[in-house]
């Protein structure tokens, strides 16, 4: 059942004194984007009627095709607590479609509706719990973002040691006051780095949250004078930040990762789950893992996973199952990080899971050692293999897995390898302050 209906949500603008609505949506890549319009336009909108130019954004449509509208979801309505009490804005999610009615296939958040219709037809609701991480760092004189920070808290420390406590306890009262759950927060193991946890939710609305995620804590961040950044590695000295993405398959109520009778307290179709997203690993990490800087993330002595493999009681490996069962019984992918498109990740990861149930793919054996201290010999004898160790072999891996691309479309699949080529190309082509310092005077 819907939360609001058009009339409650004008009804509320009214009595709130709501003077801007900024209906949102998200690129190809991740960004969010906004048209604002005034209270006075919010019916037209609500009817369907906001036109946009398509052909401004990155990865979107040609300029001989570019009138796009948005279709307000009207379930996702929110004040911005953050705004003046009088002359308030408000947002609402939208999805992107064509001038001719039809949902354009480009839309990400499109994609990922049309996965759930997938797992709908087998019976599925998908549920999807975050763990987003993000540094807070200080800004220059300007007001421009830096990778400075002044503190050397670690693992669940506190304040005063922890200098971020205010800011991350302000995040958390301001997301709890858009309707988030949050689960705990507390400061991670890089100086500066924070995680924030909220509750699991429907794939859909847990991409939604995650971009509100990002939004509210950028905002807040900036009202305490200091910069957040989802970068997935933004200091070569320290961990990078990840976003593990924790997932249950639910039947009705009730959780079908879950068999008590199952070994490790596992049923089959969690399994089969854990086989397809094995079996994709590689395939997926373009979407997971999108930018040249994520893969910086995955070196040894930092604890961001580089190996297809499972377990059950450490967390080097790219698949974790959490000791809790019953309705918590969830399989946890550790290789995502910040900077990917929630939509597409989700999409990704539940096409991968399908597939290993509806082909009864089964993983290997899972591995409890330590991945990080095992020999090259003992991983290549239990035939662990690496994820992509860049973005190019991503690109590459991306291209042979046709699964994960005809889940994302051939719209967004070649728009996505086209750019992250173009991005490879730029970087690859960058002569680095470490080459001038290593080489310049040797050769």
């Amino acid at each position: 059942m819907s939360k609001y209906s058009k009339q409650d949500i004008l009804k509320i603008v009214e009595q709130e004194d709501v003077e801007f609505i900024r209906l949102q949506f998200t690129d190809i890549f991740g960004t969010l984007k906004n048209v604002a319009i005034t209270a006075s336009q919010l019916e037209k909108a609500l009817n369907n009627q906001c036109m946009f130019d398509g052909s401004t954004i990155e990865g979107f449509v040609r300029i001989e095709e570019s009138d796009m509208f948005l279709y307000p979801d009207l379930d996702t309505f929110v004040i911005f607590p953050w705004r003046p009490q009088q002359g308030k804005v408000a947002r609402i999610i939208c999805d992107v479609y064509n001038a001719d009615g039809t949902p354009f296939a480009g839309d990400s958040r499109y994609v990922l509706k049309r996965q759930i219709e997938e797992a709908d037809k087998m019976g599925y609701r998908f549920f999807v719990g975050p763990e987003c991480e993000f540094f807070l760092f200080h800004q220059d004189e300007n007001g421009q973002p830096t990778t400075i920070t002044h503190e050397k808290a670690g693992y669940f420390d506190l304040g005063p040691v922890d200098l971020g406590e205010n800011a991350r306890r302000d995040m958390v009262l301001t997301l709890e006051e858009m309707g988030f759950e949050i689960e705990r927060s507390h400061h991670e193991i890089a100086p500066a780095q924070h995680e924030i946890d909220f509750r699991y939710d429907e794939a859909l609305a847990a991409a939604d949250n995650i971009m509100t995620f990002k939004l509210a804590v950028r905002t807040i961040a900036k009202r305490h004078g200091m910069f957040a950044s989802f970068m997935p590695k933004p200091r070569q000295d320290a961990n990078g930040s990840g976003m593990h993405i924790n997932m249950s398959l639910y039947q009705g109520e009730r959780n079908i990762f879950d068999d008590p009778e199952g070994e490790l307290g596992l049923s089959g179709e969690a399994y089969c789950f854990i086989g397809g997203i094995m079996k994709h690993a590689k395939g997926l990490a373009l979407i997971t893992n999108p930018l040249v800087n994520s893969y910086k993330r995955f070196v040894p002595g930092y604890e961001a996973p580089m190996h297809i493999a499972w377990s059950t009681t450490n967390r080097s490996p790219l698949v974790r199952i959490p000791a809790t069962r019953g309705e918590g019984t969830r399989v946890e992918l550790r290789s995502p990080d910040p900077a990917a498109n929630p939509y597409l990740a989700l999409a990704a990861c539940l096409a991968a899971g399908l597939d290993g149930i509806r082909n009864h793919i089964l993983p290997p054996e899972r591995v409890q050692d330590n991945l990080f201290e095992m020999s090259e010999a003992d991983r290549r004898s239990k035939g662990i293999e690496f994820i992509p160790q860049n973005l190019h072999e991503a690109v590459e891996e991306f291209k042979r897995d046709s699964l994960i691309r005809e889940a994302l479309g051939e719209n967004i699949s070649g728009k996505y390898i086209e750019a992250k080529e173009r991005e490879w190309m730029n970087y690859r082509s960058r002569v680095t302050p470490w080459e001038i310092e290593e080489y310049l005077y040797k050769i």
